[in-house]
């Protein structure tokens, strides 16, 4: 393992080097903090000095009105996946991440990524609902709710053509989607085992999900 820091020092050339933006003034997308001590956190090297705020207003600047992912984890117990979930989430830059349930939530997961990310919660699966429809006023719905477990009925993830414009619904690492929704769900889909397991553990359900959306519409 390598001993050398994570990120970057501070801004080569002190603060008269530091960005500026056009009218001669500081760029207030940069963050002075980190430009004069360093840039240490886990964010991809063109984020380097950034604030959150420019992060999260460029993730969205880059994400296609016509291809937008949302993810969705119904949150009954307490369930160390939901971090996992998030930071993969993060990954494929979904347009948001809905809590459904309980509002807290493990985030020692997320590894902050939830802060990059429009984290939404909804006290129960008929309030997602009324949102991915958008009759509470959901920027992005009307979006189809795809539900991703091994239930009873639920067809092969594998060669199926996935919408563009959808939510993945996620359950519980134990229980699964729970019926409310499954009904909720305009298609469930689960993904082919060839081992002796029954399941996959959710986060690595969820990441197996997202990026066969991902080979679709990115």
């Amino acid at each position: 393992m390598s001993d050398e820091p994570v990120g970057v020092g501070p801004w080569p050339g002190g603060p008269e080097a530091w960005p500026r933006a056009a009218d001669g003034g500081p760029d207030p997308r940069y963050d002075p903090e980190l430009l004069e001590h360093g840039d240490r956190r886990n964010v991809a090297d063109p984020y380097r000095y950034l604030t959150v705020e420019a992060i999260v207003a460029d993730l969205d600047a880059r994400r296609p009105a016509d291809r937008r992912l949302h993810v969705a984890i119904e949150n009954w117990a307490h369930d160390l996946n939901i971090g996992s979930v998030v930071r993969t989430a993060n990954a494929f830059n979904a347009a948001g991440v809905h809590i459904v349930g309980r509002r807290r939530w493990n985030r020692r997961g997320a590894m902050v990524t939830d802060r990059y990310l429009h984290v939404h919660h909804h006290p129960d699966v008929e309030t997602l609902v009324a949102w991915a429809s958008g009759a509470s006023g959901g920027a992005d719905g009307p979006l189809p709710i795809v539900g991703v477990d091994n239930t009873p009925g639920s067809v092969p993830l594998e060669h199926r053509a996935l919408p563009a414009r959808c939510v993945l619904l996620l359950g519980q690492e134990s229980s699964g989607l729970t019926p409310q929704a499954q009904a909720a769900c305009d298609v469930v889909v689960h993904i082919t085992q060839h081992g002796s397991t029954r399941s996959l553990n959710a986060g690595a359900a969820a990441a197996v999900a997202m990026h066969s959306w991902a080979l679709q519409h990115l």
